[in-house]
């Protein structure tokens, strides 16, 4: 039973964290869409700030890698936890970091230039992310 909990750990940990960065690039993406039609010339901007929302499943990743070596056997329950801390941080901080992309984006096609700014801002959710990373790697 332990291990059936350590590998459904493992394999939450990569979905959720996954699922983070799919919705948070796409929600970026979507802005950086209107925005090309609104100011094309702005597009490498627009490509900057949608990418950012990816580093979320790359940290679940890491996370999922060095935890393979884990003995499941004795273990599976602290995995389970760990890769549903892992998860759920990295999905609502890459969700929450596409919406602060996307604002940005919308900023910049205005003619605003908001993108230090942005990406200032987009590092605050980024950083629990980080946190939860870090926090996997210790236990």
């Amino acid at each position: 039973m332990n291990e059936i909990l350590g590998y459904l750990g493992l394999g939450l940990m990569l979905a959720l964290s996954g699922i983070g960065s799919c919705y948070g690039t796409t929600i970026a993406g979507n802005a950086a869409e209107g925005a090309l039609k609104k100011n094309p010339s702005k597009s490498a901007s627009y490509m900057i700030l949608s990418a950012l929302p990816a580093t979320q499943g790359l940290y679940g990743f890491v996370a999922f890698l060095m935890s393979m070596g884990k003995d499941f056997t004795t273990e599976g329950p602290l995995m389970l936890g760990i890769g549903l801390g892992v998860g759920l941080v990295c999905m609502i901080s890459g969700i929450r970091q596409g919406q602060v992309c996307a604002n940005g984006i919308a900023g910049i096609a205005q003619g605003h230039d908001v993108q230090t700014n942005t990406m200032i801002y987009a590092a605050l959710p980024e950083f629990y992310a980080i946190l939860a990373l870090v926090a996997a790697l210790m236990v």
